[in-house]
């Protein structure tokens, strides 16, 4: 075990916290979508992009179709959430209406469907 953690593993293990807990209800319907960290969104776009949630015009998240034997693909950007939030407390609050909202997205459901503890704010 490393004596620290840098703020990428932090971030990655509240994203994965967030996924885990979406995925306690929604497992059978989440098989196959791939879900993944990147620092920051890229500048020239990726191709078709279904969805994407963003803040004073940056991306926070996108939704990834899939196509071509590539599973459907939930990005979350780390350093615009971090840059978005006011402490700890609240990236895990961001992070996990973030995950919530793009989930509800690709299944094409309401937030407060998946999961009732979703707050809303990250909009």
């Amino acid at each position: 075990m490393p004596l620290s953690v840098s703020p990428g593993q932090r971030f990655d293990d509240l994203v994965l916290d967030a996924v885990e807990h979406v995925e306690e209800r929604w497992r059978d319907q989440l098989k196959g979508v791939d879900f993944a960290v990147e620092d920051v969104p890229p500048l020239d776009g990726v191709g078709p992009v279904d969805d994407e949630i963003e803040s004073a015009g940056v991306p926070l998240a996108r939704l990834l179709p899939g196509g071509r034997g590539a599973p459907p693909r939930i990005v979350i950007y780390r350093r615009p959430l971090e840059l978005r939030a006011l402490d700890r407390e609240d990236l895990e609050d961001l992070v996990h209406d973030i995950v919530v909202e793009e989930v509800a997205h690709f299944l094409g459901l309401d937030p407060e469907t998946v999961d009732p503890g979703y707050r809303g704010d990250a909009e």
